[in-house]
């Protein structure tokens, strides 16, 4: 049976098969075991922002080949053509229980959510917007580091996003940094660990190398669960660890405890 058409969806973590529209009632987190599965930019917008209010920006970015990488144009292509996007990193401003903000999603599914040189500059652009405007800022992470197709232009950005951030931040700005399955590499070496409150979702696989490449390194066995969202909030890495479920009404009341005024909430800003 064709997977779009199959009714049903098997989970990766507990392999049993649970209808599709399960899935979607649960925010695509598995009806049995809870696991999580990986979602799009556009739909991580959806159950974030208020509908109807969402205004993508930056589309007219999109990777191109600054070292003539072999064989990279025609990978750009294909993923073009699979996710819908030109780049990995989707910028929008919308509201949030009627709190206008800024929020940054990097989605998986293009590149495996590797940071490149228009990546960085399309959160770079929204930081900067976030700044101007005084907006709250969000960014979702999910990333399997730089891009290596670019070399040395996609690390540069790890420098450039770090730099807006801590502009955004003398400047006042609320920033909420939201890490996903997987945060890795350059992207957790940069922007989505300096947020002024750092939220996970469960399960993520959150660090700069990954497990094997340490553990070759050290020549040490890691600890069960080393990486992952609930070892690192029992370590104070991170704030909290948040259901995707609840992760909206998490944001709002972060927002309202920093001042901003949320539909039916009573704080004012």
């Amino acid at each position: 049976m064709d997977i779009e058409t199959d009714p049903f969806i098997m989970c990766k973590g507990c392999h049993r098969r649970s209808r599709k529209s399960q899935w979607e009632s649960h925010y695509y987190t598995c009806p049995v075991c809870g696991k999580l599965k990986n979602i799009s930019a556009p739909y991580r917008l959806s159950i974030i922002l208020d509908s109807g209010s969402m205004k993508v920006a930056n589309t007219g970015i999109s990777s191109d080949d600054p070292l003539d990488f072999p064989g990279y144009r025609g990978k750009l292509k294909e993923a073009e053509e699979k996710t819908g996007l030109k780049e990995t990193a989707v910028t929008a401003v919308g509201k949030i229980s009627g709190v206008k903000s800024v929020v940054i999603v990097l989605d998986s599914r293009f590149f495996m959510g590797s940071m490149s040189q228009a990546c960085g500059e399309k959160i770079t652009r929204a930081i900067e917007y976030a700044g101007r405007h005084k907006l709250p800022l969000i960014i979702f992470s999910a990333s399997g580091g730089a891009r290596m197709q670019e070399g040395m232009f996609s690390l540069w950005q790890m420098a450039k996003t770090a730099d807006a951030v801590e502009q955004f931040s003398r400047d006042g700005g609320l920033y909420i940094s939201v890490l996903t399955h997987p945060t890795t590499g350059g992207v957790t070496a940069s922007f989505a660990t300096l947020g002024d409150i750092t939220l996970a979702e469960p399960g993520a696989l959150i660090g700069f190398a990954g497990p094997r490449v340490i553990e070759q390194t050290i020549g040490k066995k890691l600890p069960k669960g080393f990486q992952r969202a609930e070892y690192l909030y029992e370590h104070g890495f991170i704030d909290a660890i948040v259901p995707r479920d609840e992760l909206k009404a998490t944001i709002t009341r972060i927002l309202m405890l920093h001042g901003f005024k949320t539909a039916g909430g009573s704080n004012g800003r």
